[in-house]
C-alpha cells in the first residue's frame, strides 16, 4: 500500500468582504450632538451578508476581550467611556 504525501496545510479563512468587515467593527459614525448614526455600509448588505457581519463582529470583540488586561472589547470600552464621561 503506498501512501499518498499530506497537502499543505488549510490556509487561514478568506477575509470578510470590505463592507463586512466596516459594519462588523466597533466604530460607529455620531452625528453633530453625540447620536450614534448607522454606517452606511449596513443598508448595502443584504440579510445574509448582515448575518455574517454579526458574526464577524460577535469573533473580533471576543478577541479583543481575550487581548485585554481588563476583558473588555472595544465595544464595551466605548460605553464605559460613555458612561464615565471620561
Amino acid at each position: 500500500m503506498s501512501s499518498v504525501p499530506p497537502g499543505p496545510p488549510p490556509g487561514p479563512p478568506p477575509l470578510p468582504e470590505p463592507l463586512i468587515e466596516a459594519v462588523a467593527s466597533a466604530y460607529r459614525p455620531r452625528d453633530p450632538h453625540g447620536v450614534v448614526r448607522p454606517l452606511a455600509a449596513w443598508f448595502d448588505l443584504d440579510a445574509r451578508q448582515r448575518a455574517l457581519a454579526f458574526e464577524v463582529a460577535r469573533r473580533n470583540r471576543a478577541l479583543e476581550a481575550a487581548l485585554d488586561p481588563a476583558g473588555l472589547s472595544t465595544s464595551a470600552r466605548a460605553v464605559l467611556t460613555r458612561i464615565r464621561g471620561t
